[in-house]
Formats: structure tokens, C-alpha cells, sequence
């Protein structure tokens, strides 16, 4: 039997994809593969494609994981409960994409109601905007009125979306956010969500769980190409209205 791996340690002026194999990572805390690097755009780009992201608080290092096994939703096998396609008939909540991804990011890392503080630290936030501006990080906005009231970010690369977190204000506008994210990309191509960590609340939309391993191996097929570019003139849903 395999023990724990041991923790990496990676440093600032060390190559963008210094990491090492993911399934070095430890099995208590489950997934944590490396300590310190940093955010620079070149590196998460290269941790993403590996099956690897960020995860840390407000005075830790930079924590980089991997865990075993790996949430994922397949497009094709969203599940829409009969409460929420009343949601998305009624009509009362708007859809954008790449309209506010700095607001969508803030809204993540608000404190929830279980938790104390947030893990998206600001270094985190900026991160992801100096993703976005380059191309490669999205956001899903959803309105009530001219208020946002909820949404999701992630990474896509190839035929994968990196999920990386998705916030409420209102009943379902989190679940409106994915509706419209698996709608585009089926549009895009793309065969894989990445959900990082199973919960409920995802497991209840269609998610589910595979081994790190069989992860690593679409990650190879997948993360094949990258084209990244603004997604605010995208696909518009036949069921969900998206605005430019």
C-alpha cells in the first residue's frame, strides 16, 4: 500500500510548472500536493492543466491540491430539478457572460453563512482577473433586475471548465449560472466541468465523483489546445436568455 507523499516545496523564481506528480499528494489533508510559488498567470495555467489549483487562506502559503477522487460534471448529464425549470420558465432573473467578472469574483469571496473569512484572498482575486483579461477565466452573471444576484467563474482550456467557485443572493441563481455554463459549453465543445471537491449541492445538479487517475487521463485528451478570448459575444441558449 502506497503511504502519504511527501510535501513539495515550490519557489518563486522555480520553472511555472515545478509541480510535482499529482499523485504524490497527500491523503490527510486529502489532495494537498505543494507549498509557496506563487499566482503568476503562467503558473496556474500550467497547475490547471495538471489537475491541480490553489486553495489557501488570508497568512497561509500558497497551498496547491490535487485530490482523490475529483468532483466532475459531464454536460450531458446536468440534472435540472422540476423547482428549478420553474426558475428558468419564469423568467425573472438575466443572464450574462464575461459582463462582470471582477463583481462575479467578489461575490465568491464574500463570507458565507457557515464559514468564517474567505479563501479567495485579494492576491487570489487578482489572479483570476489577470486571467480573464488574458483570455482564459469566465464568468456566468446572473441579474435580478440590474442587481447582480449571483454566479460562477472558472478557466477553460481545450475541452475542459475549470469550476472554481459560484455564489447566491437569490433562490437558484447559482444553479441558473451553471444551466447557462453547461449550455455553452456544449456550444464550445467542451466534454468535462471540473468540480474540484464534491457537495451536495452539486451532487444534486448531476455531479459526480471519478479517481484521480481516470481525471489525470482525460485532462491529457482534453487539455489538448487553449484558445482563449472573451466570452461575451458567445452562443446564446435557446432556453436561457444571455445578453452581449
Amino acid at each position: 500500500m502506497r503511504g502519504p507523499g511527501a510535501l513539495h516545496w515550490i519557489r518563486p523564481d522555480d520553472a511555472p510548472d515545478a509541480f510535482p506528480d499529482p499523485r504524490r499528494a497527500l491523503h490527510e489533508p486529502d489532495g494537498l500536493l505543494a507549498v509557496g510559488g506563487d499566482l503568476a498567470p503562467v503558473r496556474l495555467l500550467a497547475a490547471y492543466r495538471r489537475g491541480i489549483f490553489p486553495w489557501y487562506e488570508a497568512g497561509q502559503p500558497i497551498l496547491w491540491w490535487s485530490p482523490d477522487p475529483r468532483a466532475i460534471l459531464v454536460p450531458d448529464e446536468l440534472r435540472i430539478s422540476t423547482s428549478l425549470r420553474k426558475t428558468l420558465r419564469a423568467g425573472h432573473l438575466r443572464v450574462t457572460l464575461d459582463a462582470a467578472f471582477a463583481d462575479v469574483v467578489s461575490g465568491c469571496a464574500a463570507p458565507r453563512a457557515h464559514q468564517r473569512g474567505t479563501w479567495l484572498t485579494t492576491e487570489m482575486q487578482h489572479a483570476y482577473v489577470r486571467l480573464h483579461e488574458m483570455g482564459y477565466a469566465h464568468s456566468v452573471e446572473v441579474w435580478s433586475g440590474d442587481v447582480l444576484a449571483g454566479g460562477l467563474y472558472g478557466i477553460a482550456l481545450g475541452r475542459v471548465f475549470f469550476g472554481e467557485s459560484m455564489f447566491s443572493r437569490v433562490r437558484d441563481a447559482s444553479k441558473v449560472a451553471l444551466v447557462r455554463l453547461v449550455d455553452e459549453a456544449r456550444a464550445r465543445g467542451a466534454e468535462l466541468i471540473d468540480c474540484q471537491v464534491q457537495s451536495r449541492h452539486l451532487e444534486s445538479l448531476g455531479s459526480r465523483t471519478m479517481s484521480r487517475q481516470e481525471f489525470l487521463r482525460l485532462l491529457e485528451r482534453l487539455c489538448d489546445d487553449a484558445h482563449p478570448g472573451s466570452w461575451s459575444g458567445a452562443h446564446r441558449s435557446t432556453g436561457l436568455p444571455a445578453e452581449d
